[in-house]
């Protein structure tokens, strides 16, 4: 059960009720126990989020490579929420069920530009200070461009904020179940 309680969405007022409503339209409808705590206790941060995610979205990286981000570092957190919830996205931008375990078990999928990704993104998150040349070179051989290390850069961030979170309220995951 979450640590934090959350009223019901349906009465939020004001700045948590826009930022509901925000969420629902990218969602669909839905306002997934992530977006209705972060909404709850701070608007302004849920509202900054989603606004990062719209230009995350249009920052150079196709739905496959971004969803490998944010499922690969979910998986390196351990954060339960986000692996279930990117796991679920992942397979609906079209990666395979294969593919989509590897990168959450951290893993090989066997496509190389995929896979130097998933070793670069994982260079990151498990070395500190910075990032050696050969990795950055390695990247680049691998068809990415450095814009596109901005939009890596990103993924990242965004990922680790609400790894984070979720990791602090233990949001309950509503999500289908990792298999």
């Amino acid at each position: 059960m979450s640590r934090i309680s959350i009223p019901a969405i349906d009465t939020a007022t004001g700045a948590t009720a826009d930022a509901y409503d925000q969420v629902r339209k990218m969602t669909g409808g839905q306002v997934p126990n992530l977006f209705a705590a972060v909404g709850h206790l701070a608007p302004g941060a849920l509202n900054a989020y989603l606004a990062a995610e719209t230009a995350l979205a249009s920052a150079g990286l196709g739905k496959k490579d971004l969803e490998t981000i944010k499922l690969l570092v979910s998986a390196q957190t351990g954060c339960d929420y986000c692996l279930a919830a990117h796991t679920m996205l992942a397979k609906m931008t079209g990666l395979s069920i294969e593919a989509t375990k590897a990168i959450g078990h951290m893993e090989p999928t066997g496509e190389a530009k995929r896979d130097a990704l998933i070793r670069f993104v994982l260079r990151i998150m498990r070395e500190s200070g910075t990032v050696p040349a050969d990795a950055v070179a390695d990247i680049r051989a691998a068809g990415y461009s450095d814009a596109q290390l901005v939009a890596v850069s990103l993924a990242i961030a965004l990922t680790m904020f609400t790894n984070t979170f979720n990791r602090i309220n233990d949001t309950d995951v509503d999500f289908p179940a990792v298999v």
